[in-house]
């Protein structure tokens, strides 16, 4: 009895100096990036909360006693960076950010009561039984810590480069076949994608461990240890931290950093030649090794796509299809680059042993942009080409078609425009002159036509005569003696009604009035009635 009672006492206060050793997080606390911007673990070596990145901040785990940020976990490392007016806030739904603007969105989404920093670099989060409910060491980003554990399925993405630690290009994957790979980003999981193997296929729930020791090695299901990958043996003490991480550049390295001298130094390396990873120079260049470092070159006929990002790529300098060239405007001819490879997707491989052979079924095949020739074979290729790289010992020679301009570039293209323009401008000022003068022709027609019909029409109906004698015979009234001077005293008859004497013969016919109204017959002058006056 007096045993179990010392046990329990025992148990209560190792458990109760883990509790501080473990710098306990209470729910409602808060860090901003600028005051109060991490919690610490209890040996001040790791710190989780805000750190420097870009024009902002980013949220994750990092060394805390070296002047050099060292990040080895990032929260949300795909979004923008923030600005320095959000808070951190540990809440009873979890992590989460929010802006002076009201503006807040979730860092990770689990209900807890506490968290802790830990000195072994795993932040977690605690239940109100103190249960271990979530933990950045089963999220990793780019970077694996002693105790850390990748699982079958599990990945590790490079950062795009030292300062910024968004997801890059490369990574490190431990399959479920039980092979641990490297693979380019966007690739499937197969041999020809791959640029490190650790050739432990065939087996099952292997494991991949970090020892405090620098050991990293493989666990099959039971337990067994099948692969070494470093041998471990260095120095395990408070001074010094190892980690392992898959570097923007692809490789993936063990570091050692002495926390006294606040030095860090590479261990162990998957690969000693940088442009072993595949991609690290983009599409359509080639990876040369000057001086041990990754020198990334254009094919000939291409230029750089970014000078200050090498992953960009190249791309031709001078535009040309060579099976949609009709007018032969471009000559080709085939450059040669001695001991390059690339990744073969050939379309066609020709059994030839003759190197100029191989250039001229090139340059008679539109689709063929590029060969490579290694003294047995031909293969053709298409453009883009990737996973260019410089390689002293293979005999192969990269064959590539370049275009040259049978005419000046600037000065024919700017004439032909300029021709072109100037034609599209004269036939354009012909056609609305053409059609300006038909709409005037057609406007004075149309006012002649009008005019002429009016005029008809008023000629027909306007009394022809002396105005004198239209006055009078509207108008002037007649005395009984004038009458009977007239019509010498009643015996003559000088008119019948009020238009006098109706002649038929001269009145004209329907068709013919028709006639006169269109213009087509002339109106005839009617018979003066001053005629009739001369008697008066």
């Amino acid at each position: 009895m007096p045993f179990t009672v010392g046990f329990v006492l025992a148990m209560a206060f190792v458990v109760a100096q883990a509790q501080q050793m473990q710098s306990n997080i209470s729910r409602g606390s808060s860090l901003t990036p600028t005051t109060n911007s991490s919690w610490l673990s209890r040996s001040g070596v790791y710190a989780f909360g805000f750190y420097k990145q870009g024009n902002g901040y980013a949220v994750g785990i990092f060394l805390a006693g070296i002047p050099q940020t060292t990040v080895v976990w990032t929260a949300k490392r795909d979004d923008p960076p923030l600005s320095s007016d959000v808070t951190l806030d540990f809440t009873s739904d979890g992590l989460s950010l929010t802006s002076t603007q009201g503006q807040s969105f979730m860092i990770e989404y689990t209900s807890g009561s506490s968290a802790s920093m830990l000195d072994s670099g795993n932040f977690v989060i605690y239940n109100a039984r103190q249960d271990m409910v979530w933990q950045s060491f089963k999220h990793p980003t780019d970077t694996l810590l002693p105790g850390q554990i990748l699982f079958p399925e599990d990945e590790l993405f490079s950062a795009k480069s030292e300062s910024d630690h968004s997801t890059g290009i490369f990574r490190l994957k431990m399959q479920a076949d039980g092979n641990l790979v490297q693979y380019p980003v966007n690739t499937p999981d197969t041999a020809p994608y791959a640029y490190y193997s650790s050739g432990t296929y065939g087996r099952k729930n292997v494991t991949l461990n970090f020892g405090a020791d620098g050991h990293l090695y493989l666990l099959n299901d039971t337990r067994s240890n099948i692969r070494n990958i470093t041998d471990g043996g260095l120095p395990a003490d408070q001074a010094t931290v190892y980690l392992v991480r898959i570097d923007a550049d692809g490789i993936f390295r063990l570091y050692s950093h002495d926390l006294n001298h606040n030095g860090s130094k590479v261990v162990w390396e998957s690969s000693n030649d940088k442009c072993d990873p595949k991609g690290v120079c983009g599409l359509n260049s080639y990876c040369v090794l000057l001086d041990l470092e990754a020198e990334c070159r254009c094919l000939p006929g291409f230029v750089s796509a970014d000078q200050r990002n090498k992953t960009s790529g190249c791309s031709r300098n001078l535009v040309a299809d060579a099976c949609e060239q009709k007018n032969k405007t471009f000559t080709y001819t085939m450059e040669e680059l001695e001991s390059t490879k690339w990744e073969d997707i050939s379309y066609e491989v020709l059994t030839l042993s003759d190197k100029e052979a191989c250039k001229r079924a090139c340059l008679e095949d539109c689709n063929c942009e590029a060969a490579l020739f290694d003294n047995t074979s031909c293969r053709k290729q298409r453009l883009p080409l990737r996973y260019g790289r410089r390689q002293v010992l293979t005999s192969n020679v990269a064959l590539i078609k370049v275009a040259t301009s049978t005419t000046t570039p600037d000065t024919n293209r700017i004439s032909e425009k300029r021709s072109k323009r100037k034609g599209r401008t004269d036939i354009l000022i012909i056609s609305i002159s053409l059609a300006a003068f038909g709409s005037i022709l057609f406007a004075i027609s149309v006012v002649v036509l009008c005019k002429h019909n009016v005029w008809a029409y008023k000629k027909v109906n306007t009394p022809i005569g002396d105005s004198e004698w239209n006055e009078d015979i509207a108008l002037r009234p007649y005395t009984y003696e004038e009458l009977e001077k007239i019509t010498n005293n009643f015996r003559e008859e000088i008119g019948r009604g009020s238009s006098g004497t109706d002649e038929p013969s001269l009145r004209p016919s329907m068709k013919k009035v028709l006639l006169m109204l269109e213009g087509t017959v002339e109106i005839p002058i009617p018979p003066s009635p001053n005629s009739i006056l001369s008697t008066i």
